[in-house]
């Protein structure tokens, strides 16, 4: 579902190929560039979401900004999804939301749910699945998603989510029939929520 990945100033992943995957890439701390076999050149920092739809196949690499960064590494969380269909053509979207970030809720990020098509959200292919984020400060709340299923993934800090306890940075949690349980931050907090209504997803 996520990786949780930190790179050093200076260095990356080197141009490697993906096929038939929907990917969202989510910087928490420094800046990322990616190049892609499409022409795509873009730099990802906090605040901005990334799509790259892998479709019948597509290159990329993704590393460090050197300039802008130095020698902090960057921070980030890369996530796949199956597309609804294969063979699409590849695809490329960016979207800054850091205005909407404030506001303490679930906030949508990437999403393929009929519900988010007058969302500002970047386009997902895949209709079963939606993707937020949410900033929390301490003792504030939010509900999860009542769906299938929700995948719950801590990006930074800690919360407590109601039914399962305390989580921390790194940890994650899947709720089948999710009935919108509350997720409390302890302290400043980060949760990427993954809302699912097919298991292909």
């Amino acid at each position: 579902m996520n990786n949780d990945d930190a790179v050093r100033g200076g260095r990356g992943f080197a141009t490697h190929g993906h096929r038939d995957m929907e990917i969202v890439t989510w910087v928490l701390d420094g800046s990322l560039v990616h190049q892609d076999s499409e022409g795509n050149n873009g730099l990802i920092y906090p605040g901005l979401a990334q799509r790259m739809s892998a479709g019948t196949g597509i290159l990329h690499s993704e590393k460090n900004d050197a300039v802008g960064g130095g020698d902090r590494p960057v921070h980030f969380v890369q996530m796949w999804v199956l597309p609804d269909e294969q063979g699409i053509a590849p695809g490329y979207q960016q979207l800054d939301i850091s205005d909407q970030l404030a506001s303490a809720a679930l906030v949508p990020l990437a999403s393929g749910l009929a519900k988010h098509r007058a969302a500002t959200a970047i386009r997902i292919s895949q209709r079963h699945a939606g993707l937020y984020v949410a900033r929390l400060s301490d003792a504030q709340s939010i509900a999860l998603p009542t769906a299938p299923y929700v995948h719950l993934f801590v990006a930074r800090g800690a919360v407590e989510v109601e039914g399962t306890g305390v989580l921390t940075a790194g940890d994650s949690v899947r709720i089948s029939a999710a009935e919108g349980q509350r997720v409390t931050g302890i302290g400043p907090a980060e949760v990427l929520v993954w809302e699912m209504h097919a298991s292909a997803t």
